[in-house]
């Protein structure tokens, strides 16, 4: 697909549960999710078509919304990140944070953003949260503008279960939101579960660089002094010098 990283959570809406892979040619800004750029378009659609490409599996979450009025759970799912947050803007929400059954802390707030690996450079990393690998099968929760002294982000293990409860006496009700598109109201009571799901998306992929690499030319991070990539350069310096050499000879 041609776009951004919305472009491309709008195309996992339509794959979501199939074995198909998506490239994503970025047209946007970052484009963190997207495998090439707009100058490389041709080249990855003939690889593309080729299927001269690898495939990546990418963790993904299931969302449970329980209602106050006791009926059928809301069924819901995230690549990026599965976000409650208060529905009125002059108005903090008040909720419990729990793991696996247990309470781990209630406070008043913006919001609380459940990401996985993938989405961590997303909305959870614009709210302080750490990035994290996409090999790392976790999930992670970031408080948003919370009123409380421990309001740390976590990092949540695979199998376990976050929830985020709206109390009865939050001066706002909530909003859920997954990947920014689907929505889904939280009135007072409200439970939201989010757990990893058994089924990934798949990225297709071109290229071998490593995450790491990923990172660093997203967000245009400064590298200089890096002791490795100083050998290299005199490395191929001393390489041309010496077949300069060769050829004068």
């Amino acid at each position: 697909m041609l776009g951004g990283d919305g472009t491309i959570l709008r195309a996992a809406e339509l794959t979501h549960g199939t074995d198909v892979p998506l490239l994503g040619v970025n047209l946007g800004h970052v484009g963190f999710l997207a495998e090439s750029e707009r100058e490389d378009l041709h080249a990855a659609v003939a690889r593309l078509a080729a299927r001269d490409y690898t495939v990546e599996e990418r963790t993904v979450v299931d969302v449970r919304v329980h209602l106050p009025d006791g009926g059928e759970p809301v069924r819901g799912w995230a690549l990026n990140e599965a976000t409650v947050e208060k529905a009125q803007r002059e108005r903090m929400i008040e909720v419990v944070v729990g793991v696996d059954g247990r309470p781990v802390s209630s406070f008043g707030c913006d919001g609380v953003v459940t990401a996985t690996a993938t989405g961590s450079t997303a909305h959870a990393f614009s709210a302080g949260g750490p990035v994290m690998w996409p090999e790392v099968d976790a999930v992670l929760v970031v408080p948003l503008a919370a009123h409380a002294l421990f309001a740390r982000p976590l990092v949540v293990g695979p199998r376990s279960t976050v929830t985020v409860d709206v109390l009865p006496r939050s001066a706002s009700s909530g909003v859920l939101t997954c990947d920014g598109r689907r929505r889904i109201d939280l009135p007072n009571g409200s439970r939201v579960e989010v757990r990893r799901s058994d089924t990934p998306l798949r990225l297709a992929r071109l290229s071998t660089a490593p995450f790491t690499d990923r990172l660093v030319s997203k967000f245009s991070l400064p590298v200089v002094g890096w002791r490795e990539r100083a050998a290299d350069v005199s490395g191929r310096a001393a390489e041309r010098s010496r077949a300069t050499t060769r050829e004068e000879e």
